[in-house]
């Protein structure tokens, strides 16, 4: 494998990862590249330069702390200078060109662009939540885009970012090395790494999450036990990849909720080995092991959290990343689908293929919805009269895959989300059929 050619040549097949949630991983593209017993000798092998990229503090405790150390062609100092870069679709939290509704919200899915478009220009915030400059809260963006990014490059300083897709097949190209991702599947990359988007099919569209505040981790099982959930071993790694090119190229980056470029001129993912904890990794929402009630009641969707982002009270989430994927339902003597409910979370839905249970008309894949904190939401008429009278008997939930980030923080639309034509105006008459069944002795 020419290392000198940019690692999007590779073929899916070629790609090796490495196994294992926050891990402290190490790869090495060529042989002797990684230091041995140390991290910053005085001369690193090769000729390479020594760089480290910290997402949590210097002090944080061991257990929460995350950071990786490159070895690399140049140190990322090695750049122009920056100027602003118009991307006005990216809005960033707080939210403050328009005010918060309570009202119910959904949106139709957003459109393929017919002009070329890659990944940074196909971005459009939906809502955002909580404040970067402070590190909590959140940014939900939408990804729609038909062209792979050449010579151009991007990182966010904001925020990590979780990937989410709905259509189309992605090579992530990071400083660790790439990570290829398919519909089913999410990839997290930690903020401020860089990376660029390349195209393995005509398009792509799906889910961003902007995540502000503490890094994901992998939730507690509590009673549970050991295993179950989203387990360890099935996240996955990238393996060192280089790319050599001495060549006039595009730095893009996001910082403090504005977009700025610098001119490069050489690719900025050089990096001939590394270690740490804090690399980019993605995961196959199928290998999510669903624990569900056998015998009565519809338990929380905590249950089925994928990912949590802290938050300063112990018990409430900045973020929780939760799916909703095919799974036995066998309860007896129940009300199957989610029960009407008002939360103090937030919910953010999104749905990656198939039909939702509680929504089958009007929510289908690439749309979206958000039932704010305090405002009711549930299953529409028809779902409920049909979930009330069925016989129960075991039932596959399959051909489904949904997703919901739920957050403390109120989740804040953007002007975009609330005047795009998108947006299903009459959206609270799927519950204007709810009949009244009160019947007194």
């Amino acid at each position: 494998m020419d290392a000198s050619k940019p690692s999007n040549i590779q073929s899916k097949a070629s790609l090796k990862y490495q196994h294992g949630f926050g891990n402290e991983h190490e790869s090495e593209a060529l042989p002797g590249a990684l230091p041995i017993g140390q991290f910053s000798p005085q001369r690193v092998a090769l000729g390479l330069y020594t760089e480290q990229l910290s997402s949590t503090a210097f002090t944080a405790p061991r257990a929460n702390n995350r950071r990786i150390w490159f070895y690399r062609i140049r140190p990322s100092v090695v750049q122009g200078k920056y100027e602003a870069y118009e991307q006005t679709r990216v809005i960033t939290g707080p939210v403050t060109e328009i005010a918060t509704p309570p009202d119910m919200l959904r949106w139709d899915p957003m459109a393929i662009p017919k002009n070329p478009t890659d990944f940074v220009d196909g971005l459009t915030t939906i809502a955002a939540n909580g404040n970067a400059m402070a590190q909590y809260g959140m940014g939900i963006h939408l990804y729609a885009f038909n062209q792979s990014m050449h010579k151009r490059y991007f990182y966010c300083a904001d925020g990590e970012l979780l990937f989410i897709p709905e259509q189309g097949e992605l090579l992530l190209r990071t400083e660790c090395g790439p990570l290829q991702l398919q519909v089913g599947e999410i990839a997290v990359i930690p903020r401020g790494m860089k990376f660029a988007v390349d195209l393995l099919s005509d398009s792509a569209r799906g889910y961003l999450c902007e995540n502000y505040g503490t890094p994901f981790q992998l939730p507690e099982r509590g009673p549970v036990g050991a295993n179950g959930y989203a387990n360890d071993r099935d996240f996955l790694y990238p393996c060192a990849f280089y790319e050599d090119i001495d060549q006039e190229m595009e730095l893009v980056c996001k910082f403090a909720g504005r977009f700025y470029r610098a001119s490069i001129d050489h690719s900025p993912l050089d990096v001939v080995a590394w270690t740490g904890n804090s690399a980019p990794y993605k995961y196959d929402l199928a290998r999510f092991n669903v624990i569900g009630s056998v015998s009565f009641d519809h338990p929380d969707p905590s249950i089925y959290t994928v990912l949590s982002s802290p938050s300063t009270t112990v018990g409430i989430a900045n973020i929780d990343f939760v799916i909703f994927p095919p799974r036995w339902v066998v309860t007896e003597n129940t009300f199957r689908p989610p029960w009407y409910h008002r939360n103090v979370m937030a919910e953010y839905m999104g749905l990656i293929k198939g039909q939702y249970d509680a929504k089958p008309d009007g929510f289908v894949p690439g749309g979206s919805s958000l039932h704010n904190t305090m405002s009711p939401h549930g299953p529409e008429a028809s779902v409920f009269e049909h979930a009330s009278q069925v016989e129960l008997v075991p039932d596959r939930y399959q051909g489904s895959l949904a997703f919901m980030l739920e957050s403390r923080y109120i989740i804040q639309p953007t002007r975009w989300a609330m005047e795009t034509p998108l947006r299903q105006s009459n959206y609270i008459d799927c519950w204007k059929d709810i009949k009244k069944q009160f019947e007194p002795d």
